[in-house]
């Protein structure tokens, strides 16, 4: 679990008191290869066209896997196998005070289904792809950290 707050809006002092935070559960799946899923943000939405890793808010009374087993069947058309939380990570972005909790997902079955007019991409480190939501940045390095540490 991350104790710091990510700021997106170029510096902004981050004041989270009196803001409701929403919570949102994030799925990383990573496939036999070892590549991750990236998809874009929808039109419409805000930061349309950014790269993320898939996932939505919880709805009342939702625990985190419960959200994301929700979430990338109305997304991405997959039901996933066990989501094992990993880490989370405050972000304030200018429009949302955003609690991000990411789950590892190992095993999902379905075709991916872009159902949001969204693109996907099965990155490596370094992405390719551009522009990647502030949200998904310490992801990236957390990944890079663990490629990195000894076996």
């Amino acid at each position: 679990m991350s104790a710091e707050v990510l700021v997106v809006d170029g510096g902004r002092t981050a004041d989270q008191a009196g803001r409701p935070v929403t919570e949102v559960a994030v799925g990383v799946l990573i496939d036999a290869q070892g590549r991750f899923l990236l998809t874009s943000r929808p039109p419409g939405k805000v930061y349309a066209g950014y790269w993320e890793f898939p996932g939505g808010k919880l709805e009342a009374g939702e625990s985190v896997e419960e959200a994301l087993r929700r979430e990338l069947i109305e997304e991405i058309g997959v039901c996933i196998g066990p989501a094992h939380a990993w880490r989370t990570q405050l972000v304030d972005y200018p429009h949302a005070l955003v609690r991000l909790h990411f789950c590892k997902v190992y095993a999902w079955s379905g075709e991916l289904q872009m159902h949001e007019g969204q693109q996907f991409s099965w990155e490596r480190l370094p992405v390719q792809c551009a522009p990647v939501l502030a949200g998904t940045v310490p992801v990236l390095r957390w990944l890079e950290e663990e490629a990195a540490a000894p076996r």
